[in-house]
């Protein structure tokens, strides 16, 4: 069977699940915690698998992509410019008129909190209405 075979097989979640094993390092422990925090945030949240590998978060639309790199962790919220962050979680992909991204670094500390609240106006910004 070929990777991309038994990849086809595996629900979105089982393949993020993959990926957190397969990086083995703080990346891993890092999108783990994030999905985490995602899931408490909103245990009805969907997990998909988008452009070949990479975890995505749902509900009633796009709320964020997970993206791993050498150095970070990269959570991009599809609207994120749209808002609230009180806290100044987004620190990254911050000149675009659609997008924001935080990129959390090794042995960085995640506001949980403010997270949370970032993933639950995410939300509330894709089930309100006449806002696509």
């Amino acid at each position: 069977m070929t990777t991309t075979g038994s990849q086809e097989s595996k629900s979105p979640s089982e393949l993020i699940d993959g990926r957190i094993r397969e990086l083995g390092d703080w990346r891993g422990d890092m999108l783990a915690r994030l999905r985490a925090l995602i899931h408490q945030a909103d245990p009805a949240v969907v997990e998909t698998w988008k452009w070949r590998g990479v975890p995505v978060w749902e509900h009633d639309g796009m709320i964020c992509t997970g993206e791993t790199y050498k150095s970070v962790v990269k959570l991009t919220f599809a609207k994120g410019a749209a808002l609230p962050d009180p806290s100044a979680l987004f620190n990254s992909s911050l000149e675009g008129n659609t997008r924001r991204a935080i990129d959390f670094q090794r042995g960085e500390e995640i506001n949980e909190e403010a997270f949370k609240a970032l993933v639950l106006a995410a939300i509330a910004l894709n089930t309100s209405k006449g806002r696509k």
